[in-house]
C-alpha cells in the first residue's frame, strides 16, 4: 500500500479531507524548495505535489509558467529534483506526487524510471501531457515499484473516458475544476460537484479537485464533496511575491495554514 493510499485511509478514519499544496521545484532555488516541503508538511499538508519545471508548460497558467522560468535559469533537471526528494525523505514521510510533463521523464531513459523514482522517495506521478492510452509501459513500470499513477478528469470528459481513466489510476483521481490552464480563481463552479459524482460511479478511489482553488472558502467547498483539495497557483504566487525575502518560506507556510484553518 502506498503512502498516498495510507494517507487517504487515515484521513477517512479521522473524518478529515486532504490538503494538497503544489509548489514548483527549484523556484526560486532547490534549497528553498526543500525548506518549503518541510514547512508545508509542518503546517498541515497531507500530500504534496512537486512540479517539475518545463520550458513548454501547456497545462499551466502564467503564475506557474513564470515559476518554471525562474527555476530553469539555475539550471535544473529532473535528476536534481529526485536528489532533493531523497534528501527530504530523511526528514519527512509526507507523500510526494511528481507533477510533470513527459519530456523530463525521458531524461531517465537510460535507467529504469520507476526504480529511480522509488529510490528517491516519490509516491505518485501525474504526467499532464501523457494520455493513458499511450502510458501502458510506464504504468507497468511504476506499478512494479508501487508508485501510484494519477490521471486528470476534465469537465469535458465523457463517462466512457472517466471509466477508462478510473481503470488505470491509482492513489487518487484528480478532477480539474475548470477547462483551460491552472491559475488563481475567484470561485469554484457548481459543476465540479457533479463531475466528482460522475467519477464516483466508476471508481472507489479518493477524488481530489484542483485548478483555481485559491481561497479558504474554495477549500471548504471542495471538501464538502471531494476527498482532497489541491492549491497550486496561489502558493506559487506567494513565492513570487516574496522573492528575495528572507521570510519567504514562513510566509508561504502561513498562507497555506490559513487556507485550512
Amino acid at each position: 500500500m502506498s503512502r498516498i493510499t495510507e494517507t487517504f485511509e487515515r484521513l477517512k478514519r479521522e473524518g478529515r479531507k486532504a490538503f494538497i499544496p503544489y509548489i514548483t521545484a527549484g523556484d526560486p532555488d532547490l534549497a528553498t524548495t526543500e525548506s518549503l516541503i518541510l514547512a508545508l508538511a509542518d503546517v498541515g499538508a497531507d500530500i504534496l505535489e512537486l512540479g517539475v519545471p518545463f520550458s513548454d508548460p501547456m497545462a499551466d497558467g502564467p503564475v506557474i509558467q513564470r515559476a518554471s522560468e525562474r527555476a530553469l535559469r539555475n539550471p535544473i533537471g529532473v535528476t536534481d529534483i529526485l536528489d532533493l526528494v531523497e534528501r527530504v525523505r530523511t526528514r519527512t514521510e509526507i507523500p510526494i506526487v511528481l507533477f510533470t510533463y513527459f519530456n523530463p521523464l525521458l531524461r531517465l531513459a537510460e535507467e529504469n524510471p520507476g526504480a529511480r523514482l522509488k529510490r528517491a522517495g516519490i509516491d505518485g506521478v501525474l504526467i499532464t501531457d501523457l494520455i493513458p492510452e499511450e502510458a501502458g509501459g510506464l504504468i507497468d513500470d511504476l506499478r512494479r515499484v508501487d508508485i501510484d499513477t494519477i490521471f486528470l478528469v476534465a469537465p469535458t470528459s465523457t463517462d466512457e473516458r472517466i471509466g477508462f481513466i478510473a481503470n488505470v489510476s491509482r492513489g487518487f483521481i484528480y478532477v480539474v475544476a475548470r477547462t483551460g490552464v491552472t491559475g488563481v480563481g475567484e470561485s469554484v463552479s457548481e459543476d465540479v460537484k457533479r463531475i466528482v459524482e460522475r467519477v464516483r460511479r466508476y471508481s472507489t478511489l479518493p477524488v481530489a479537485v484542483g485548478f483555481g482553488i485559491s481561497k479558504p472558502e474554495h477549500v471548504r467547498d471542495v471538501w464538502q464533496y471531494a476527498d482532497g483539495a489541491v492549491v497550486g497557483s496561489r502558493l506559487v504566487l506567494e513565492v513570487e511575491n516574496n522573492l528575495g525575502d528572507s521570510n519567504l518560506v514562513e510566509k508561504v507556510a502561513r498562507l497555506a495554514a490559513g487556507l485550512i484553518s
